[in-house]
């Protein structure tokens, strides 16, 4: 037998985060098809070794990296048609998200990407619903955002949506939002409650608005130059024990959200639960949005996210 193939796999959460136990998990399952062909190294969290979080995705399409999970919103410049997973409101919950990503918009997104970048794409890790935190007030509706410096991650949807809310946007790259949240010069963020508490933003914003706004993909991607050099028989022991750590994270991921709830709320921090009419008054506030995208994207791809 040769050398192994070796897989450097990049992350961007701490080792306890549900990524990095799913990538674990990948390792494992992995090993049990190919024991001793591949040898997977991982580096939870590039931010420790003083990389911006996005330098991930440039690491993993040079081949410095072999593979890494990264929100999809990070490509969606490169690839346009991720916008739709970037859309306010576009998911029901969990498990319509989940059917759309493993079925025919899944495979369209895909395709995209793998024709415009050097990736395969090996699936998407679910990053949750996105909620609202921050310093001020608590937020019921679009009139409580006004003027509220909120961190966004770099992406132009995200930014007019917040715009539209009465909010003022900031898009930056993770690391430095970090900072500007524990400085104070932006008043709030959005992510799910596992992110919220991975990078230490529940020390400073006591309040929580379970707006689920937007849901958040993380694409698991792999060089291609390298994935289409391996044998056959890697290729496909790589994509089953990707599809099973993609359900595994999942699984894990809908319990972590729960249990960090309680968690925070013995912490002292005010969560505000909207009711349907409120949710409503935050999905129209950003309806134009929505139009705009339904004629730039067209209406296959939003008929590709609808609930079947």
């Amino acid at each position: 037998m040769g050398e192994p193939i070796k897989i450097r796999f990049g992350g961007y959460s701490p080792a306890d985060s549900t990524h990095s136990r799913a990538a674990v998990h990948f390792n494992e399952a992995l090993a049990q098809r190919v024991a001793g062909a591949v040898q997977v190294e991982h580096y939870w969290n590039v931010m420790d070794f003083g990389y911006r979080a996005d330098d991930l995705l440039a690491m993993v399409e040079c081949g410095l990296l072999t593979l890494c999970y990264f929100s999809t919103s990070y490509l969606a410049n490169r690839v346009p048609e991720l916008e739709v997973i970037d859309l306010p409101f576009v998911f029901d919950d969990e498990a319509h998200a989940h059917a759309a990503l493993d079925g025919a918009l899944g495979a369209f997104l895909t395709e995209k990407i793998e024709i415009r970048i050097n990736y395969r794409v090996l699936g998407y890790w679910d990053n949750g619903f996105r909620h609202l935190t921050n310093r001020l007030r608590a937020v019921r509706t679009p009139a409580d955002l006004k003027g509220m410096r909120i961190r966004l991650q770099p992406n132009d949807i995200h930014a007019k949506a917040f715009e539209l809310l009465g909010a003022v946007p900031v898009p930056t790259d993770l690391k430095p939002g970090i900072a500007m949240i524990e400085s104070g010069e932006v008043d709030a963020q959005e992510n799910p409650l596992a992110n919220t508490v991975a990078y230490g933003v529940d020390k400073h914003h006591r309040h929580a608005t379970m707006s689920a706004h937007l849901y958040g993909a993380r694409g698991i991607f792999v060089h291609k130059t390298s994935f289409d050099a391996w044998p056959e028989n890697i290729q496909k022991a790589v994509r089953e024990a990707a599809r099973e750590a993609i359900a595994f994270q999942r699984k894990i991921a809908g319990a972590k959200e729960q249990e960090i709830r309680v968690e925070l709320e013995k912490q002292g921090v005010a969560f505000v639960d909207l009711t349907a009419k409120e949710r409503a008054a935050f999905r129209e506030a950003v309806e134009p949005l929505l139009k705009e995208a339904r004629r730039r994207l067209g209406k296959e791809i939003l008929a590709m996210a609808a609930r079947r």
